[in-house]
């Protein structure tokens, strides 16, 4: 036997799920931050590393309302965060639209993700994007860059690698694994709700 749905049922759901579309403002206002402050030094390209663009793909996530879009940008915050830490925060310091996009976009990333729940999946579409992010890079950025280690091996790991080729394969095999580990840990704290 159906329920009927009430006008205040309707109402507040509506409510509920504008909210949540909204909350995309935060993740689009950390992207172009960025944006403005890679434009601003003129390293414009900088703003395809995978942490930066993650945000501007949960915010397009949260707006049409497509899980599969905010796993994806989630999944990819969490490195993300490590490789921001490591690479900007120990060695440059912290701005403020660089803290926005990695600490902000992971927070609103957690929100909707305990929302829109973990599925078994995603680790295939986020590794999808990033193969068609590291091509963008290539195609798109300058060398001098190396957005998203497309262009050459990183100057912390010329040592082990002779070839870029060599590097690029291993960092995919790590890849690969990561998103798969990142995956299952997050389906294990956010499992599909029962109704679903």
């Amino acid at each position: 036997m159906d329920v009927p749905v009430t006008n205040e049922k309707l109402e507040s759901r509506l409510s509920r799920d504008t909210r949540f579309r909204l909350l995309g403002l935060l993740p689009l206002v950390f992207f172009f931050l960025q944006a403005f402050h890679y434009w601003r030094i003129n390293e414009l390209g900088h703003v395809l590393w995978m942490c930066n663009i993650g945000n501007l793909l949960l915010a397009i996530g949260l707006f049409i309302n497509r899980p599969r879009l905010i796993r994806v940008a989630v999944i990819w915050m969490i490195p993300g965060l490590a490789v921001w830490f490591v690479y900007v925060v120990l060695s440059w310091g912290i701005f403020l639209s660089s803290t926005l996009a990695h600490v902000g976009g992971m927070a609103v990333g957690m929100i909707a993700l305990r929302r829109v729940r973990m599925d078994r999946s995603s680790w295939i579409y986020a590794l999808a994007w990033y193969f068609a992010i590291q091509l963008l890079s290539r195609l798109i950025t300058s060398a001098a860059l190396n957005v998203n280690v497309a262009h050459a091996i990183d100057p912390a790991w010329r040592q082990t690698f002779n070839a870029y080729w060599k590097f690029w394969l291993v960092l995919t095999l790590i890849t690969i694994a990561l998103l798969w580990f990142l995956n299952v840990l997050l389906y294990k704290m956010w499992p599909p709700n029962v109704s679903d």
